[in-house]
């Protein structure tokens, strides 16, 4: 027994030194020192990947990767970083050749364009030369509305034109200005490009159209419709500049296959979390992958530690910008009578609803949106959002709050400037910044949200569970695991399935361990100590 009771001393004092220094938390690789946790797993379906990566603490992202010998249309969903991205993207260039950016919904993002035409069916068109005189006008259609500078500079020109189809894509990478997402992108494309959409029979007029921006709302007319009879009544200068616009944008009007009138400009491509192809990939079975066009006049300013070539891919990723000094670019459309009375009351502020939504739609995350208001209650004083802006590339939902300027800093009421609530999906944290001067860099301390809308909390997914993996040769094949949550590591090592046992022999050793238990009574400490002495003699 002295020898049952020495074991058991040691078993207690180990348990004890277990408690007082636990294990530490599970390995991840990374790339270098430098660089964050490596994350790399892989969905069958684009909600599951957002959810995850909306989940994740590291800097993460969703693409989607096409598979040849796949149906046509089929993707699998990517979450990683861009480092990490970028580092296995020169490595596996067979399986992820087909690869695209996910455009979050609601996600802050530069301006882009796809163009394209069917060469047989425009012979006479010089697709460089078209490219060009688009992004002038482009440039000169920033200034004119937002007062922003643009020159080809700031353009990034992408091609991967074929003998039969010239194609091209354009990221603008302006300086400290980006649109509030896609969708007010798009409508600012299709407000400036009226002239000549009425005429190929693309779109609608889009007419009177309100820019919010920096809290001040002003109209920007595109006129359209019938221009006025000879000898009636004297050209507007708003008609007059259509018909000049008219004649100028003409070189987007293309023939499609068919010998149709369509546009050199993709409208299609401005739609939440729109799929857009990245810099070295190309469409599965095509081999024509975007690579820096030869008329490109723009330069990479490759930061330390990151190569030039890598500078021209992250320039090229449309959601990646960072909150800081961003001034956000918004093109409303106007609110006619029919679209108040469809508008819910979450969507505008009111004396009778002081916590609803100011003249905006609801963000992404509404359960966010709804804490965000408890926040901003102080002395019998209601805040409201104004508006919200949300940045995919940190995680950032920004706020613009009217009607509440309490600031930390201060420790008061601003008497004019008002005040952001700025929440860190990733870090689970808020804190509040401010638009007043004085308080330009200050930032308040950072409170924990609420767990239960925190998505970390509501999602949870078993690391080992994977539906799709990646070998060390690249290849991404299913993982022969049915009814798990898809998830992949890099380069897992497949284990034989055998290795554990399967449920079956499980079974018959929990009936054979109770059967022995009922027929044989306890087990004795001699038996015990024989078994451990021959487990420790092996």
């Amino acid at each position: 027994m002295k020898k049952w009771g020495d074991r058991l001393k040691k078993i207690e004092q180990l348990a004890q030194s277990f408690q007082l220094n636990p294990l530490a938390s599970h390995y991840k690789p990374r790339l270098w020192p430098c660089q964050p946790s490596s994350v790399w797993k892989l969905f069958p379906r684009q909600i599951m990947a957002i959810s995850f990566a909306q989940s994740c603490k590291e800097a993460v992202h969703v693409f989607a990767l096409e598979k040849e010998k796949t149906p046509l249309g089929q993707r699998i969903y990517l979450v990683t970083s861009y480092s990490e991205l970028w580092h296995y993207y020169r490595t596996y260039t067979q399986s992820l050749m087909h690869c695209y950016e996910v455009i979050p919904e609601g996600a802050v993002c530069k301006l882009y364009f796809d163009l394209e035409f069917h060469k047989p069916s425009n012979k006479g068109a010089d697709g460089k030369t078209m490219v060009s005189s688009l992004i002038q006008y482009i440039c000169d259609k920033l200034m004119e509305v937002y007062g922003v500078e643009c020159t080809t500079k700031n353009v990034l020109n992408l091609d991967s034109s074929t003998e039969e189809k010239f194609s091209r894509h354009l990221i603008f990478n302006l300086r400290n200005a980006a649109f509030k997402d896609n969708i007010h992108m798009g409508r600012f494309i299709h407000a400036i490009l009226q002239p000549v959409l009425s005429k190929s029979g693309s779109s609608p007029d889009v007419g009177m159209n309100s820019l919010e921006e920096n809290g001040e709302t002003r109209t920007h007319a595109v006129s359209g419709g019938k221009s006025a009879k000879a000898g009636e009544v004297p050209e507007s200068p708003q008609t007059k500049k259509r018909k000049l616009e008219e004649r100028d944008l003409g070189f987007l009007l293309v023939k499609n296959k068919d010998g149709q009138d369509s546009l050199f400009v993709d409208l299609g491509v401005y739609t939440k979390n729109r799929n857009f192809r990245l810099y070295k990939s190309s469409k599965v079975g095509k081999n024509a992958a975007f690579t820096v066009a030869d008329d490109n006049k723009f330069i990479a300013k490759p930061e330390k530690g990151i190569s030039v070539e890598e500078s021209v891919f992250l320039a090229s990723l449309v959601c990646n910008l960072s909150f800081t000094g961003q001034r956000i670019l918004t093109w409303d459309v106007p609110e006619t009578k029919e679209a108040k009375t469809l508008r819910s009351p979450c969507q505008q502020g009111s004396s009778t609803n002081p916590d609803s939504l100011s003249g905006c739609l609801s963000s992404p995350h509404q359960e966010v949106d709804s804490f965000v208001l408890t926040v901003v209650k102080k002395d019998g004083i209601h805040g409201s959002i104004r508006r919200w802006n949300y940045f995919a590339a940190e995680q950032l939902l920004v706020y613009d709050i009217a009607k509440y300027r309490w600031c930390e800093n201060v420790k008061r009421f601003h008497k004019s400037n008002n005040i952001m609530i700025v929440v860190d999906l990733k870090e689970e944290v808020w804190y509040q910044k401010c638009h007043d001067p004085e308080c330009k860099n200050f930032r308040s301390s950072s409170y924990p949200l609420p767990q239960e809308i925190c998505i970390g909390y509501i999602m949870t997914l078993d690391d080992e569970d994977q539906d799709y993996l990646m070998d060390d040769a690249g290849n991404i094949e299913p993982s022969q695991r049915p009814n798990l949550v898809p998830q992949s590591p890099v380069c897992p090592e497949k284990e034989p399935a055998d290795v554990w046992g399967d449920g079956q022999d499980d079974q018959d050793y929990l009936e054979s361990l109770d059967d022995f238990e009922q027929n044989n009574g306890d087990v004795s400490d001699q038996l015990l100590l024989k078994s451990l002495e021959d487990f420790d003699s092996k």
